[in-house]
């Protein structure tokens, strides 16, 4: 159950609406082994859900500062941007989520860490990125996740207050961001799993968006399907 009535909705892009954390992760973990270095899973899952100058720093901790960067994120996009090219799966419970929130007349945001290109070629050729009234990506605010700021600029977009918005995010860097910006938030776990303090922040846990969705029909008083 959710505290208060739903007025809007911002998700978050990768892992929540797209499968695509886990091509990211193939990709940059290929990548390293060609340029003859090491990368733990672990250092990867701590740039899930931060923006590039963000990810940036994680990389230079773990690698040096001698490390040449942006040729190899840029190898690192390249091979990313290859698969996704191939096609992106939808996560489970996306289309009936949108399809019950639009039946309500709840207006949607994404609020990402990625850029406006990457949104159009993961979104686009799926459909799903006309199905938001909004779209707030890396250029559309001062400070990334875990500061408030792209949820606070969706929900500016939207014209609902923040306190009315529903959050979701399978990051631990975007859940403290949604909470910080003041929205009901739920952590939908994709490759991090909810800690202690995931729980403190989040309204709940859920499985999957299915899960999301029967929250959001009953608060926005939409008999489910």
């Amino acid at each position: 159950m959710l505290p208060r009535a739903v007025h809007g909705v911002v998700f978050d892009m990768d892992g929540l609406l797209v499968d695509t954390e886990s091509m990211f992760r193939d990709a940059m973990m290929e990548v390293t082994v060609r340029h003859g270095r090491d990368l733990p899973l672990s250092v990867f899952l701590r740039m899930v859900g931060l923006p590039r100058e963000g990810s940036r720093a994680v990389a230079m901790a773990h690698f040096g500062e001698d490390f040449d960067y942006e040729p190899w994120i840029a190898e690192v996009s390249e091979a990313a941007h290859a698969r996704i090219e191939v096609g992106v799966a939808i996560k489970t419970g996306v289309t009936e989520l949108l399809d019950d929130l639009d039946a309500a007349g709840v207006p949607c945001a994404v609020a990402t860490s990625s850029g406006h290109a990457t949104v159009a070629l993961q979104l686009g050729p799926n459909g799903l990125l006309r199905r938001f009234q909004a779209i707030v990506a890396a250029g559309d605010y001062a400070r990334g996740k875990p500061a408030p700021d792209p949820f606070l600029e969706a929900a500016r977009r939207l014209a609902v207050d923040p306190t009315d918005c529903l959050a979701l995010e399978d990051s631990h860097n975007g859940v403290r961001a949604a909470h910080a910006a003041g929205m009901m938030t739920v952590m939908v776990p994709d490759l991090l799993e909810a800690t202690e303090e995931m729980h403190e922040l989040c309204v709940t846990i859920a499985t999957t968006l299915h899960d999301v969705r029967d929250l959001i029909v009953w608060s926005a008083g939409v008999p489910p399907a």
